[in-house]
């Protein structure tokens, strides 16, 4: 299913509940107690379609990302010694799925352990090369720039990967690194 026919469906299934809401109030003006019927009628409607939109997620995700080809990409900081984050470019196979200019809340709540998704989507079985660009300033104030490319294979289920950036007491300088999730 494309894109387009999800959200013709999720359309086309909102607009019929949306119509069942002026009938269902409608049933619930002929009881004796209408005020009250009206109130349980309108919290049980409320209650389906938080269930029903839950459930459209769910289905949606699961046609536009499915379990073969989703692909996702993480991204950890343990730095602020030797480095604090500006930026993050990430290619796949040489073309560049994502990009993020980062905030110093952003930052922060990376450096206090946070985890970014960086992307998610669809990659077809086989070889793949995954080019991660991290730009911030270094020590002493200092413009700092850092690649790292890991070549790996996926297979038929999800991958998912993390890159890390740390810092390195032993060299003083920040590293990065790609590593697949088990």
């Amino acid at each position: 299913m494309t894109k387009n026919t999800v959200s013709g469906l999720t359309r086309l299934l909102l607009s019929g509940l949306l119509l069942a809401l002026p009938l269902a109030g409608a049933a619930q003006e002929q009881t004796a107690e209408p005020e009250a019927g009206a109130a349980v009628s309108v919290e049980e409607l409320k209650r389906r379609v938080i269930e029903l939109n839950r459930d459209l997620f769910i289905l949606e995700e699961d046609l536009l990302f499915p379990a073969s080809t989703q692909f996702a990409v993480f991204l950890s900081v343990d730095t602020g010694r030797f480095l604090t984050l500006d930026s993050v470019k990430l290619k796949v196979d040489d073309e560049v799925v994502a990009a993020h200019l980062y905030t110093d809340r952003q930052v922060a709540a990376l450096q206090r352990g946070g985890m970014q998704r960086l992307y998610i989507g669809n990659l077809r079985s086989g070889s793949h090369q995954v080019t991660v660009f991290v730009e911030g300033v270094g020590a002493d104030q200092r413009a700092y720039k850092k690649a790292a490319t890991l070549d790996f294979d996926k297979g038929v289920d999800i991958a998912s990967l993390e890159i890390r950036v740390k810092d390195s007491a032993a060299d003083y300088q920040p590293h990065v690194e790609i590593v697949e999730w088990e």
